[in-house]
């Protein structure tokens, strides 16, 4: 037999894709080609893939809620209006506004663009458009003379929705006086009311060539000359839709509804807010009060009926994420546990809510799954409700309660190997076992669970169960800062962990050793023997509650997630975290392991649903072939280098990242007295994300006396390369010129003090006569003396010998011609200072010529 191959470590995850919320109530839009949603989400606009709910792109609103939207026509560009009474319109490819205007004197409330792109048009709270009001009555606006033509009143409540047909000439409008009006616009009268019997929140007019009309009028079936019927569906409280046409025949209604209803008796059913008609066949997309997006497409019957299928559903707010588990053999669904009375039941693949399990009054707190022994997947749930409920996920039935707990039940788990029982624990303190006799295998018949077994766990509430793999034991974790291993069936206790300072919040059994693993408020992890209790190891590292621990590669690994919203990685040997991620705002209540794909799931506060992958292969793969692309651009970088390509050897260098390197080549062609000065072209083709990078470099240069100099003469031609307007355009700029500025200074005033105390060093060489004095500038012969040599002393032959030579001098120089008087001056002060240097220098060399002579030696000049 064959040795099983070595179990390779998980070393890192990536977050593949998300589950955020994207409408949180209000308006929303659909472009042109229904491909987009554009979606109120607090002060935020997002803009959403219609078909997998992903987030495109989030335009910042204003500070208040956003009230109004409005797609161009090519779908390029997004308007929109809130509260601030400014319409914004954003370029959708940039991301950007483009621009704003105020258009109203009060909130917008409405708006829509003409199919040409060229016009908009806006209804405000400030009653100055076409309108449905408040006041029950509906008024024609005319455009030109801006003044109101016609009111029209039948309504006895707020009016809340208005369609025009195709021709312009039917109006229709709706309100909570469970009615729907028509008007004839030839002259602004009225035709007739239409009942509904429910409060009508949208509706809306079916124009020819939808999918929708095609399915209600076949082809053939007008009679010749007769005029198109006018088609229009109204949505409302009861979450059902239904189709009339203009002679007030209801065409078609829903059987049942698709939404769910609300658990309190006293507040509003979660019914239809808004409908709207998609373009083509795309059908109709409803939009729920708890902010569901319902997807619906025509289609004929078996029985050649009319009836819509819904085909998608988009959750655009999820609430607290509590629970999540995956379902099937394959793991293609996800079943999530949310601050509702509900469980949604998500498509992993196209991130929409496949179905929806009603039946619990109250939230529901916590779930489990297995597959049982007839091959059908089940899902058991406990809610605030305190009781139980077994569901068959196929049939989407509920097919066993339980109930008998006096609190809510706060943890669920199955039977791990036979699948026959179920064991839930509660804030009553108690443990009960749950049997599944009689229950079907069909899934079509509700039942009655029986407690085989109950027993008094713990001092406070039972927050986390887990079953071992051979379903001998059951573990329970609490509040009470215990966990306790009890033996099934009978539920007799077998250990009590103590070791945690606070409540326990998830306990679970190791697949393949016997310990378990408890998380805990005390923000530390544990592994315990079964056998007696003790524990093994202690993990720390959150700071913050550790809320979910689950167990990884055969055991040798686990992952935690926290109240600090942190994920952590560990491997049990090395009692190691290898890896933290930071994806989410608040608490991780849920965390989801698939056990094949071994993916991993969160959610927590945020209302966000995290989908992670291992990434370990994929990052070690990439970690070599980035080894290896640097090892090949490190060899041409010392290629241009060699061949003083400084040019490109500088451009590498930045890419490689390498700042020594690159103050060495900026130090070497400092040195060079280049005509072409390739540090500026180099420089002149740098990004502003390279320039950030280089003033990240000069500024750590500059810190340095010994590499300051090389630092200020690449800021010096980066300053005379890039204006100011592109230097200031770089992102975190002032932080680095404030780390710029002082050591400028300081190098600078050294430098200073240096030049300063060189002019000491001139006076005392003048003063010891080693050096000339400075001469004046307006001398002839460039400052220097007509009778001295090239190396500023007079030949002895020409040196005035005696004073009576010097006065000779100064006589005939006195009666020389065109000689100003200053000159000449000058020129006498002069010769008396070199008249008596030269004599003391000729005395001087005929002493030493004469000892030369003596000891026949080369003369030397003193």
């Amino acid at each position: 037999m064959a040795a099983p191959p070595p179990l390779a470590l998980k070393r890192s995850y990536r977050c593949v894709s998300s589950l955020q919320q994207f409408y949180s109530g209000g308006p929303f839009a659909v472009s042109s080609d229904g491909a987009s949603l554009a979606c109120a989400c607090g002060d935020e606009i997002k803009i959403v893939n219609s078909s997998d709910a992903s987030v495109l792109a989030s335009l910042g609103g204003d500070s208040e809620s956003v009230t109004a939207f409005a797609f161009s026509p090519d779908g390029c560009f997004l308007f929109s209006a809130g509260h601030s009474r400014l319409i914004r319109v954003w370029d959708l490819s940039s991301r950007k506004c483009a621009r704003s205007w105020k258009g109203h004197d009060g909130p917008v409330m409405s708006m829509a663009c003409h199919s040409s792109g060229g016009l908009l048009a806006t209804g405000g709270a400030d009653r100055k458009l076409f309108s449905g009001s408040d006041d029950a009555s509906v008024r024609v606006w005319n455009l030109e003379s801006k003044k109101c033509v016609a009111v029209l009143e039948k309504h006895f409540s707020p009016v809340t929705s208005l369609a025009l047909s195709e021709d312009g000439q039917i109006l229709l409008s709706t309100g909570r006086d469970k009615v729907v009006n028509k008007w004839d616009l030839h002259n602004y009268s009225f035709n007739m009311t239409i009942p509904t019997y429910e409060m009508v929140e949208t509706v809306c007019s079916i124009q020819p060539g939808n999918c929708l009309s095609a399915l209600l009028e076949p082809s053939g079936h007008r009679k010749p000359g007769a005029s198109a019927p006018v088609y229009f569906l109204t949505v409302g409280e009861r979450g059902i839709v239904r189709l009339f046409c203009n002679s007030a025949v209801c065409l078609y209604e829903q059987q049942s509804s698709d939404v769910t209803l609300g658990s309190d008796e006293d507040d509003l059913r979660r019914g239809f807010l808004s409908a709207v008609v998609l373009p083509s066949d795309l059908g109709l997309l409803c939009v729920t009060a708890d902010q569901q997006f319902l997807f619906y497409r025509p289609m004929k019957s078996p029985k050649g009926m009319f009836q819509l299928n819904l085909y998608k559903r988009l959750v655009g707010y999820n609430e607290e994420i509590l629970d999540m588990k995956f379902l099937g053999d394959d793991e293609q669904y996800l079943a999530v546990a949310t601050n509702l009375e509900q469980v949604r039941v998500y498509d992993v693949a196209s991130m929409s809510c496949a179905y929806v399990l009603v039946g619990h009054t109250d939230i529901v707190v916590c779930i489990d799954t297995c597959i049982s022994t007839y091959g059908r997947t089940m899902l058991v749930t406990g809610s605030k409700d305190n009781s139980v409920r077994l569901w068959d996920v196929e049939s989407r039935h509920c097919i066993g309660i339980g109930r008998g707990h006096m609190g809510a039940v706060g943890a669920v788990a199955f039977s791990k190997k036979w699948k026959n029982f179920l064991v839930s624990g509660s804030s009553d303190r108690t443990i009960k076992v749950w049997s599944f006799e009689g229950v079907s295998e069909d899934g079509d018949q509700e039942i009655a669970l029986k407690a085989k077994a109950v027993v008094a766990a713990h001092d406070k509430d039972i927050n986390s169960l887990a079953v071992s793999p051979n379903d001998s034991l059951v573990c329970s974790g609490s509040e009470d800062h215990t966990a306790c291993i009890w033996r099934l069936p009978d539920l007799v206790s077998v250990a009590v962990l103590k070791g945690h300072k606070r409540g326990i919040w998830s306990v679970e059994f190791s697949p393949v050793d016997q310990c378990v693993i408890t998380s805990s408020g005390d923000r530390t992890i544990k592994i315990w023997a079964v056998s007696d209790g003790s524990c093994l190891k202690t993990f720390e590292g959150h700071t913050s509650s550790v809320l979910r621990a689950s167990f990884l590669s055969r055991g040798t690994q686990f992952v935690s997630c926290g109240g600090d919203g942190l994920i952590k990685l560990w491997t049990i040997k090395t009692s190691e975290c290898i890896a933290t991620y930071d994806q989410h705002e608040g608490k991780i209540w849920a965390l989801a392991v698939g056990k094949k794909t071994e993916m991993l799931v969160t959610g927590g506060t945020d209302a966000l649903i995290n989908f992670w992958h291992d990434s370990t292969a994929a990052d070690k793969q990439e970690a070599f072939l980035r080894e290896e692309e640097a090892i090949l651009r490190a060899q041409d970088l010392e290629n241009a280098v060699s061949d003083a390509d400084y040019t490109r050897a500088i451009q590498l260098a930045f890419e490689l990242r390498r700042p020594h390197k690159l103050f060495d080549l900026f130090s070497h062609l400092c040195r060079r007295r280049d005509v072409e000065d390739p540090m500026e072209k180099a420089l002149g083709g740098l990004g502003k994300e390279e320039i950030h990078v280089l003033l990240e470099y000069v500024r750590e240069w500059n810190t340095k006396p010994k590499l300051c100099h090389v630092a200020q003469a690449v800021l010096f031609r980066m300053f005379r390369i890039f204006p100011p307007t592109d230097i200031a355009e770089v992102k975190g700029v002032g932080e680095l010129l404030e780390g710029l500025i002082p050591y400028s200074q300081r190098h600078f005033s050294r430098i200073d003090r240096f030049v300063r105390s060189t002019f000491l060093l001139d006076y005392v060489l003048t003063r010891m006569s080693v050096v000339d004095p400075e001469e004046e500038t307006n001398l002839p012969n460039n400052g220097q003396h007509p009778l001295a040599s090239e190396n500023g002393v007079a030949d002895e032959q020409d040196a005035p010998q005696n004073k009576s030579q010097v006065d000779d001098m100064s006589c005939k120089g006195d009666t020389g011609k065109s000689s100003t008087s200053n000159e000449t001056d000058g020129v006498t002060s002069l010769k008396k200072r070199k008249s008596t240097k030269s004599k003391k220098r000729s005395a001087k060399k005929v002493k030493l010529t004469k000892h030369n002579k003596n000891n026949s030696t080369v003369p030397v000049e003193a």
